[in-house]
């Protein structure tokens, strides 16, 4: 069993920053790939990006490359995801998950999900 709690969302003008946590517990964190997914009011839930176990993968949605950085600390349990130059269809729930010995883009492939962290951009 893994918990996850996803920290650091929260309201920013459309250009502006954020930076996401995701503290895990339970297993081994480094027995997870790792990914943030977001869903946004009336759509369905969307891969923005992967980090394998060991952090050598890494993989983004085109719609968030060259602004979203995904990064992981396994000596803390935690998975980052730095996002930057943040546009209002930015907005939605993110939420981080845990994928047993796996990485993917594909939200069925993830065991274990956080609850999610609201992210406001204003226009």
């Amino acid at each position: 069993q893994v918990q996850l709690v996803e920290s650091g969302g929260g309201l920013v003008q459309a250009g502006g920053s954020l930076k996401l946590s995701c503290a895990a517990s339970g297993r081994p964190f480094s027995s997870y790939g790792m990914g943030w997914f977001r869903q946004a009011p009336g759509k369905e839930r969307e891969f923005v990006a992967l980090i394998s176990r060991s952090g050598g993968l890494i993989d983004y949605a085109d719609s968030v490359k060259g602004r979203f950085t995904i990064s992981r600390d396994n000596a803390k349990n935690t998975v980052y995801l730095q996002m930057n130059s943040l546009k209002p269809e930015d907005t939605a729930v993110y939420y981080c998950a845990a994928a047993f010995y796996a990485t993917s883009a594909y939200a069925r492939e993830y065991n274990y999900w956080g609850q999610g962290t609201q992210v406001t951009v204003s226009s």
